[in-house]
């Protein structure tokens, strides 16, 4: 079996990450919820956690990063905590639903939405960003890197605007945590959301969220948090604010534990082997007849994701061919990222979408280009 897929979710997970949560489910209780030394020693491993995250995003206080199930929980949690009726937000063609769908919600209460275009490469035009300012405009919120292409977005430049310009700037980060290299305390992102189960090698449902300090989000959900618990209010205070309920601690010590594998690894060396891998089966596949292949390959840093379509056919039926006759698995149709797909003109197809980690190998890539290879020449003469 080859997998191909990681864009989805991280495949396989190092060892130690599933030993972190098969000793915490033997070994921990539930955090702020007893003095007994299972309930302490889940507070600890929260806390523990809490820390080795902060430090590996470059955030200046562990109590800045709250945990939430994914990347979906803590978007929905920004923007719905930061938007209000009146205001304006500025998003692009790039977004995942976890962007788009908050946002389509609150335009219903009075938010106004203004999405960026992106050409037929997947590249969004930044520089005319100032022309879309309104008085009322107060959030920027966009994907680091598109799920469909694995087009990043400089966030520099968009940061010093928001900068200059006073914006909130909200950051998806579900496909470039456990890639990029980020310094939170140094940059000018605001809210980082993010996602465990992909680059950050840990099980699914678990993510989290930065906020900066000095920006306060009101929590979505509120109940019990194992504080203050005579009052009627939820607490207001990081991390808790944002935390209501049991966490998952299984979930937070695999996390955890990914975190450290990246540590351990090296995130210089992790980016360096994914962009090589991206390059080479690009290079591959570039000059296979009949493949059209999606995205700016001209860009100097990508994401290790490639999605491409064969001769008009719908993509779902080329994914399915690649796994039940090849054991390739790839991931097809519209990635749940629908205007994506109407600036590559593929919202019929969907597409085919090879996504990579360091954990791949040459070998693989080589079988999923013969693969390609073959698929192009059999459903070529099967269009004839």
């Amino acid at each position: 079996m080859i997998y191909l897929d990681q864009a989805a979710t991280s495949y396989p997970k190092p060892p130690g990450v599933i030993q972190a949560v098969y000793e915490t489910l033997q070994h921990a209780g539930n955090s702020g919820r007893g003095a007994h030394h299972l309930s302490l020693s889940a507070s600890r491993l929260i806390f523990e956690a809490r820390c080795e995250i902060a430090d590996f995003l470059g955030a200046e206080d562990p109590s800045r990063i709250a945990f939430t199930a994914n990347a979906t929980e803590s978007l929905n949690l920004a923007l719905f905590g930061v938007l209000h009726s009146g205001d304006h937000v500025i998003t692009t063609e790039l977004e995942h639903n976890s962007v788009l769908r908050p946002l389509y919600s609150l335009e219903k209460r009075g938010v106004e939405v203004t999405i960026l275009p992106a050409n037929w490469q997947g590249v969004v035009d930044f520089s005319a960003l100032g022309n879309h300012l309104r008085s009322n405009t107060r959030v920027l919120v966009l994907t680091h890197a598109s799920n469909v292409t694995g087009n990043m977005v400089d966030m520099e430049w968009v940061g010093e605007f928001c900068r200059e310009h006073g914006l909130i700037l909200i950051v998806d980060a579900a496909q470039t945590a456990g890639f990029y290299t980020y310094d939170l305390k140094h940059s000018p992102i605001d809210i980082l959301c993010f996602t465990g189960h992909k680059g950050l090698y840990g099980p699914q449902g678990v993510g989290g969220i930065y906020v900066k300090p000095g920006l306060a989000v009101p929590p979505l959900k509120v109940g019990g948090s194992g504080i203050q618990t005579f009052s009627k209010t939820h607490p207001s205070q990081m991390p808790e604010a944002l935390e209501a309920g049991t966490l998952n601690l299984p979930g937070i010590a695999g996390l955890m534990a990914g975190v450290r594998y990246l540590k351990d690894r090296g995130m210089e060396l992790i980016c360096h082997e994914e962009c090589e891998l991206d390059r080479y089966f690009y290079g591959a596949i570039r000059e296979i007849p009949g493949l059209e292949v999606y995205g700016d390959f001209a860009a100097s840093i990508r994401c290790p994701i490639i999605a491409l379509n064969i001769l008009g056919v719908d993509s779902n039926l080329v994914s399915q061919l690649l796994a039940e006759e090849y054991d390739i698995y790839t991931r097809a149709g519209g990635h749940c990222a629908p205007l994506m797909h109407g600036a590559l003109r593929t919202r019929e197809l969907g597409a085919v979408r090879f996504s990579f980690s360091h954990r791949n190998t040459k070998f693989e890539l080589d079988s999923a280009v013969q693969a390609l290879r073959d698929l192009a020449l059999r459903l070529g003469r099967e269009t004839l």
